[in-house]
Order: C-alpha cells, then sequence, then structure tokens
C-alpha cells in the first residue's frame, strides 16, 4: 500500500504540472516571424565562380565579404577589394591544389584542407612590436590571409636577394609562402613529423626570434628568424621556403651559410622533412617543389 502511495502521488504531481504548463503557455504571446534571414543571397559572378572553383569540388569556402567588427579593432583589418580576390584564389589553384593533388591523388586536398578561407585587405600589424601577422591557421579548419590588396600578382621576388626582406610581401611569394606555412601546419596535425626534428638544435630556440634577422638566424640552424622560435615553426618554415623555390635556388641558399655546423643542422632537418612526407603521405617532397615552383613561375 505504501509503494501504491507513492505512486498515485507522483502521477497526481504530474498531473498538477502538466497542468500548469498549460496554463503558461496558453498566457505566452504567440511566436512572431523570424528575425534570422534565411532569404537566398544574391550572388555574382565572382560567387558563383569560387563556388564552382572551391565549394563543389573541395568543400572549402573562400570567405571575402566580411564584418569589420568581426576584428580586432587594434588591427585596421578591411576586406579586399573584389578585383584581387580571384587572382589570389587562382594561385591557391595552380600552387597549392593541384600539386597536392598530383602527387597525392585527387582526394588530397578534399580530404586534408582547411574548410575557409579568409582574406583580408591589409596589413596586419602586431601592437606593441615591430612583426606583423601573415597568415592564421585555425585548429585546421580555416586559414586567414592578409595583405591582399598590396600584392603585385606577377612579381617573384626573394628576401635573400633583396636589400630589404619585408619587401617580399608585396610579391606573390609572399602569401604562397604563408599558404605552405599555414597548411604544413594542418598536416602535422593530421600526421605528426618525427619527435627527432625538435632536438636537432634546441638550444637557441627563443621567443624573442624577432630580435633576429635572417641571417643571424641560420649561422644558428634555423632557416629563418621566426623558424627560431619553436620547433614546430622551424617545421613549417622549412617546408614554405623549399615550396616556393627550385632546387638550385634553395641549395645557394643553404650552401652560402658560413657555420659549417648550421648547414649541418638545416639538411638534417630537410632529410626529415622529406621522410615525413613519404611516409606520412606517400608524396615525393621533391617532385612536389619542382610542381610547385613551375606553377609559380607560370603565374
Amino acid at each position: 500500500m505504501k509503494n501504491t502511495y507513492y505512486k498515485l502521488s507522483g502521477i497526481i504531481f504530474l498531473l498538477v504540472a502538466t497542468s500548469y504548463l498549460f496554463t503558461a503557455c496558453e498566457s505566452e504571446p504567440s511566436l512572431k516571424e523570424s528575425q534570422i534571414d534565411t532569404s537566398t543571397p544574391i550572388l555574382n559572378e565572382l560567387d558563383i565562380w569560387l563556388r564552382q572553383s572551391f565549394v563543389s569540388p573541395y568543400n572549402i569556402d573562400v570567405q571575402y565579404k566580411w564584418d569589420i567588427n568581426d576584428t580586432e579593432v587594434d588591427r585596421f583589418l578591411h576586406p579586399p577589394f573584389e578585383r584581387n580576390v580571384r587572382p589570389l584564389a587562382e594561385i591557391l589553384q595552380t600552387v597549392w591544389i593541384e600539386p597536392y593533388n598530383q602527387l597525392g591523388g585527387d582526394n588530397f586536398i578534399r580530404t586534408i584542407a582547411p574548410r575557409e578561407f579568409i582574406f583580408s585587405g591589409g596589413f596586419n600589424f602586431n601592437p606593441g612590436g615591430n612583426t606583423i601577422t601573415l597568415g592564421i591557421a585555425e585548429q585546421g579548419a580555416r586559414i586567414t590571409l592578409f595583405n591582399i590588396d598590396l600584392l603585385d600578382f606577377g612579381t617573384v621576388v626573394y628576401e635573400e636577394d633583396i636589400p630589404n626582406d619585408f619587401d617580399v610581401q608585396f610579391a606573390v611569394t609572399g602569401p604562397l609562402q604563408t599558404i605552405h606555412h599555414e597548411y604544413a601546419h594542418i598536416l602535422n596535425q593530421i600526421e605528426p613529423y618525427d619527435p627527432a626534428f625538435d632536438i636537432i638544435n634546441p638550444a637557441d630556440y627563443t621567443s624573442s626570434w624577432a630580435d633576429r634577422s635572417n641571417e643571424e638566424a641560420r649561422e644558428l640552424g634555423y632557416i629563418s628568424a621566426y623558424a627560431s622560435s619553436q620547433p614546430r615553426e622551424d617545421f613549417v618554415e622549412m617546408i614554405a621556403y623549399m615550396l616556393i623555390r627550385s632546387a638550385t635556388k634553395w641549395d645557394a641558399l643553404v650552401d652560402g651559410i658560413a657555420s659549417p655546423l648550421a648547414r649541418a643542422s638545416i639538411r638534417q632537418k630537410e632529410q626529415l622533412i622529406v621522410e615525413y612526407y613519404q611516409e606520412k603521405f606517400n608524396i615525393n617532397f621533391y617532385e612536389l617543389r619542382e610542381l610547385t615552383y613551375q606553377a609559380l613561375l607560370e603565374i
């Protein structure tokens, strides 16, 4: 009898609660029209081309229309001019997508890729310092590229060949190096590289890398000043530097380092990268370099 009492009480409580809910619902105002815009967006010719070239074949969305209020106010960033979007997107196709697909298979980029590119018109200057952010890879899902509006898409220059290496960021080699750098981060998230890379020359990694020149970093065994910030940046900087240069130009850069120990460190890192691409993705890295460099020359 005791158990029956508890069960009946539960039923009575449920009926009371249900009755209360019906009363409460009846007193609430009826739902109004949704404030969310569900209308079909108006697509211009560029939007249609981007969908056909990136969204449909690779599930990659290229965003060039965005609200400046979504960025940090002290960065002075802005959406790019539409005229500069397709030239950069076509470079992504020829210098990044096609070489990887040719060696890794038609599904390589479809399988391993950021799902969104964000194009920004201006430089991303870092407050309180003398550095700029060239690109950002966010959890393997998004890559943001800056300085789109100031690019000369027909110029190929390298920082070792000009007095002011910042000028590279106005040439097509600037964003291409950034693309290869950020994409290498995504590859590392899919397949970690050999930890042996981290201990080749660990003593001179520093958070004060911006106080070094690229030349000083190379004499310590790092291909760039930024590469000397930490091992994972060292790894992807090596990849980026090699993929925008011919074999001859890469060898000239490394062989120009005065320190035999530094040269040996960089060559050891190069070998680990070649093995990484072959073992993890079945891609011959030197063939990939040849394809990306030839595509660069044809822009």
